[in-house]
């Protein structure tokens, strides 16, 4: 009785909160999650999910409670908390990379924006313990700074990370700055290495997602469309690459997730936010072309209002065997789908 009480009071407030706002309905053949994480005190914001380096069912999917005293929190597999970071000023979007040097060892971390504070915040993993001395500044100088959006790259070559920043609103052309993350003694630092990126000023850009095989970045310029970038500053080549999904949404384009199912193929995953679905596109791209990204499929998902969400294909064991990808839904909770629905529904789309 007790879960059935807690499933009634989630499904309420879901139904509540989509008559609020007027958005689009459920789809009735929308995919049902695997699992629902518990309920976040605010406001959920963005996923990101880390693999335990030794075993895989240990993993944990990290996401923003996004309120003045919001902060990260960890869940398990089963959409258990299981750690909270210290108190943060409305964190907004988070990124995993793995071994960073900090003090002279590998840390692996997860990076939020702070965007009342207007700072980068850098947490060990598995346990979320600051290890910023307090944060890093972000558009220094500038007139336009709260950060909202992040995607940490991890070149290939010397495995430095970079974080790749977005902000409420930014000029044309260096709306996304990028910093080069390091360790002196035991706290993160972070340097501006690079700017850039085209914005259309119709709405904002949040989602951000990195490549680091393909050394791309994709990030949605809401209400237009998700453009295309290489990741290597020291390329020193700011041209955009590609501008795809112009046509495709019902408003705003938002999270993005890459699902890889060999080191150069697999799929682009979108949100489309206000139908409550994700629009898929190729992640190699088409007819020989890797800057041509037709629609493949539109995955109708039980997440209200989707803004952020993540996916990666290691088997993480029992459900989640060919791997998992989570997605925010509003209800301060998380939705976990076993990746082989989604790709049921990409091959089912793409025989018709």
């Amino acid at each position: 009785m007790k879960y059935q009480n807690t499933v009634i009071i989630f499904l309420s407030s879901v139904l509540l909160i989509a008559c609020k706002d007027q958005l689009a309905p459920i789809p009735e053949n929308a995919l049902q999650p695997t699992a629902v994480t518990e309920a976040l005190p605010h406001d959920t914001d963005d996923p990101s999910i880390w693999i335990h380096p030794t075993d895989a069912t240990k993993s944990i999917i990290v996401g923003t409670d996004k309120d003045t005293d919001g902060g990260l929190y960890a869940f398990d597999l089963k959409g258990k908390i299981v750690a909270k970071s210290e108190v943060l000023k409305r964190p907004n979007n988070v990124d995993i990379a793995y071994g960073l040097i900090i003090d002279g060892k590998k840390v692996d971390v997860a990076v939020t924006t702070e965007r009342e504070s207007n700072k980068i915040r850098v947490f060990s993993l598995p346990d979320l313990k600051a290890i910023d001395n307090g944060g890093i500044p972000v558009f220094e100088a500038e007139t336009l700074r709260d950060p909202m959006g992040i995607a940490l790259y991890t070149r290939s070559s010397d495995k430095k990370i970079f974080a790749i920043v977005g902000r409420k609103s930014g000029p044309c052309g260096s709306y996304l700055w990028q910093y080069e993350l390091s360790g002196s003694g035991k706290w993160a630092t972070a340097k501006v290495v690079r700017k850039f990126g085209f914005y259309s000023g119709k709405k904002e850009i949040e989602a951000i997602a990195v490549d680091n095989e393909l050394g791309m970045i994709y990030y949605c310029d809401e209400q237009f469309g998700i453009r295309k970038y290489k990741a290597d500053p020291a390329l020193n080549d700011n041209k955009e690459v590609a501008l795809f999904g112009k046509t495709d949404f019902k408003a705003d384009n938002e999270g993005i997730a890459i699902y890889k199912k060999t080191d150069s193929t697999g799929y682009i995953l979108v949100s489309n936010q206000q139908a409550n679905t994700f629009m898929v596109y190729p992640r190699e791209g088409a007819n020989g072309n890797p800057n041509n990204y037709p629609l493949l499929a539109e995955i109708p998902t039980s997440t209200i209002e989707c803004d952020g969400a993540d996916v990666t294909n290691v088997n993480l064991g029992k459900n989640y065997k060919n791997g998992l990808f989570v997605a925010m839904s509003n209800g301060m909770t998380f939705h976990y789908y076993t990746w082989d629905l989604i790709q049921k529904s990409i091959d089912e789309q793409r025989k018709k």
